[in-house]
This record gives structure tokens, sequence and C-alpha cells, in this order.
């Protein structure tokens, strides 16, 4: 934990600060602007979590205060003559400024944590959308039986259940409910099983691509933190599923 780096916030703040080793977290704990409530990025977890809950790291930060014991400073005269170092000092302020990018030599890199927050957003939206065209495709083929909605007749039409389920996926996505990233993986698995089987059995090479990209790009969007990678599994994704939906609606 020596040589890890830290990125830390409060609670109430969106943009982070870092990256700090443990001798400058250190430093800001002493100085009372990081405390057992601060949160910080945990790595192996890929998630924000107090310091107060991490053992290690609070024994690290805040030590159990030792009694004071006076010890007699000896002096000792050295050989060498003393170098004047004529830079100014670096105070608490120049750390705060180089870690949030505000000094001439960091103005031009992005916080890791910003930029990771960025990749997951742009994750986030991206599958509500690929679920919006997902869900179109499955359910305008079939729009004359919604208008008129036989129950007893809705087994013979499979798509209009996967698309209402996709309807729902979409909405709970845009309302920023990341949690439910497991199901959205289970759905990617789902869709290619069900729809490249189809594709498949009926040769229907371009649709089976298609499927494969909209699956691979709707996973890798809920799994990657990496914002050129969310990028492009977006738009993978979203070319992927949007061809699908072409071949529902259009070529039937």
């Amino acid at each position: 934990m020596a040589n890890q780096e830290f990125y830390v916030r409060n609670e109430s703040e969106t943009e982070a600060r870092g990256p700090f080793n443990m001798e400058q977290l250190s430093s800001l704990a002493d100085n009372g602007q990081v405390l057992g409530d601060t949160l910080f990025y945990d790595a192996s977890t890929e998630q924000w979590a107090a310091i107060s809950s991490n053992s290690e790291l609070m024994s690290a930060l805040f030590p159990e205060k030792k009694k004071l014991k006076m010890k007699v400073k000896v002096k000792l005269q050295s050989l060498n003559p003393e170098e004047t170092d004529s830079r100014p000092p670096i105070t608490l302020s120049d750390m705060l400024a180089a870690a949030e990018g505000r000094t001439d030599d960091t103005k031009d890199r992005i916080d890791p944590s910003i930029a990771m927050a960025r990749a997951a957003a742009i994750g986030l939206w991206s599958c509500a959308i690929i679920f919006i065209i997902a869900s179109l495709g499955e359910l305008l083929p079939s729009i004359d039986f919604l208008m008129k909605f036989d129950l007893g007749k809705l087994m013979d039409h499979p798509l209009i259940i996967l698309g209402g389920v996709d309807a729902i996926f979409a909405i709970i996505l845009m309302l920023g409910m990341a949690s439910m990233y497991p199901l959205v993986r289970f759905r990617a698995a789902l869709g290619l099983g069900f729809f490249g089987f189809l594709f498949f059995t009926q040769g229907l090479s371009m649709p089976l691509m298609a499927i494969i990209g909209g699956s691979l790009g709707l996973y890798l969007c809920t799994v990657s933190v990496s914002l050129p990678l969310v990028l492009i599994s977006s738009l993978i994704g979203l070319a992927g599923m949007a061809g699908v939906a072409y071949q529902l609606i259009i070529a039937p």
C-alpha cells in the first residue's frame, strides 16, 4: 500500500483529488484535509468507500498517538558545506492544485477518476439507447396485434414479450440504476442466443453479425471504465442493434 496511489473526495463533492501517495495522504490527514468519512477510490472493487471502512488505510493515516518523550537533540557538525535551495518549498495548496490539474505542468492531464466517471455515464446511456432500439425492432412488427391485444394469443408473438422487457430495461437505465448491470449482461447473452440461432438457421449472415455486434457492445458497455473502449463498444452496440431492428422491421 506504500506505493499505491489514492484518489479522494468528500461525499458531497463530485470531483476527486489525486493521485496522492501514502506520504501525501498522511500529510492531508494531519492537516485535517482527509478524515475517516472521506471517500477513496478502491481499485480492487472499482468503488468509492470511506477511509474508515479500510482498517489498514485507517491505521496508516490515523495511528494511535504514543506518549511523547523528551529527547536531547545533538547537533553534529557536518564536514560538507550546507547547500541552499533557491526553489520555494512545495505547500499543500501546490499539491492540491497539481492533483486537480490547475498548474501549468498538469493542466493538460485529466483526473483518472473523472475519466472513469465519464466513461461509466456514456456506457449507461449507450445501454439505454441500445435497449430502446431493440424494443422498437421487437414491437413494431407486431403493432397490429398490440392495437387489438388479445392476451390469449400473446404467446404467438414472443418478440412482444422481449420488446416489453427491453423497454423496461431502457427506462430503468435512464434513471441511472447501474446496479442492474448483471441483468443487462444476461439479456445480452440471451438475445445473442435467441436471435443468433434464428438468423443462423435462416442463413442470414449480415443480421447474424449485427446481433453479435449489438450483444457484444451491450456487454462491454457494462464492464468498461476506459473512455476509448466505452466509445468503441457503444458504437458497435448501437450499429449492431440497429441492424437487427432493420432486419426485424423492414426485411421480414
